[in-house]
């Protein structure tokens, strides 16, 4: 199994920021110990893979440090040229991850799932959409029909579904927390909208109704997994109640269902915002350790 990580290049961020750009780094670190010979530096997105799902004047703006100041407000990161740097690489951790699935089943990258960037305007810390731009590269290189995105995040994939939107060859399905960001929804192929205080039983409850009707519907070729730690009952944004043991059932679900299935998956670690970055870190650890079990 391959695993690509980017958080080497770090984000100068002012005092204070509440994004937890850390917990990258002690992630990579924890991995590096787990499955040294498994890890890859990310390789930047080109233009024409990111083209694929965004706008060409937003990505030169991106790229040339020329956004305005309320797009950088919509992302919340300060434009320098290691931000845009990192936002290339992290899409191309996905790609890679992508490609790599469909070799060894699963591929893994240990950022991503940047679900609320949209076509031409990236959104809360989002600056380009990895799941999209890696979904469109598998379409054009790799032949790949159909592709699924399975979104777990607490929070709705509102780029994500903007993008995909009447295009039948994506589905996009989003389990996220009713009152929670974005405020203004868009339309996924199926929303899923959880209540808050969703506890463990619930929440997988869920997902084992929708999961399998999908699948048996829509026949993916592919699947891209953002696999969120926002869901947690420790997390300062997601207002959902599971356990660190219910999200790590939650991956294993979705991974063995993939496996089962036949269905080459890639993972993305998604958000999560815990009050101790050390929660953050073990719930994005286990999903990495989930997949190598499951795919051992």
């Amino acid at each position: 199994m391959n695993v690509f990580y980017a958080d080497h290049f770090v984000l100068p961020l002012p005092d204070g920021h509440r994004f937890p750009m850390q917990k990258y780094r002690l992630l990579r670190e924890a991995v590096q110990a787990f499955a040294p010979h498994a890890l890859h530096e990310a390789p930047a997105a080109r233009d024409d893979e990111l083209l694929l799902a965004h706008d060409a004047d937003y990505v030169a703006r991106m790229s040339g440090g020329t956004l305005s100041s309320l797009e950088i407000r919509q992302i919340g990161f300060p434009w320098s040229p290691q931000m845009a740097e990192r936002a290339r690489r992290s899409a191309g951790a996905t790609i890679a991850a992508a490609k790599a699935s469909l070799r060894d089943r699963c591929g893994i990258n240990l950022a991503g799932g940047t679900h609320h960037a949209f076509a031409d305007h990236g959104e809360g810390f989002c600056c380009y959409n990895d799941a999209a731009v890696a979904a469109r590269v598998l379409q054009r290189d790799c032949r790949i029909g159909r592709v699924l995105i399975c979104d777990l995040d607490v929070h709705q994939g509102n780029g994500t579904a903007r993008i995909f939107s009447g295009d039948a060859s994506i589905f996009t399905f989003s389990m996220h927390g009713e009152r929670n960001y974005p405020v203004r929804k868009e339309q996924s192929t199926l929303d899923v909208e959880l209540p808050d205080g969703c506890n463990d039983a619930a929440y997988l409850a869920t997902l084992r109704e929708h999961l399998p009707r999908i699948v048996c519907s829509f026949e993916p070729e592919a699947m891209i997994y953002l696999a969120g730690a926002d869901p947690f009952e420790g997390d300062r944004l997601g207002r959902l109640k599971l356990s660190k043991a219910g999200l790590a059932e939650r991956d294993r679900y979705v991974l063995t269902f993939a496996r089962e299935w036949a269905i080459p998956v890639t993972v993305t670690m998604a958000g999560g915002y815990a009050h101790d970055v050390a929660d953050i870190v073990d719930i994005h650890f286990n999903t990495v350790r989930t997949a190598f079990e499951v795919f051992s």
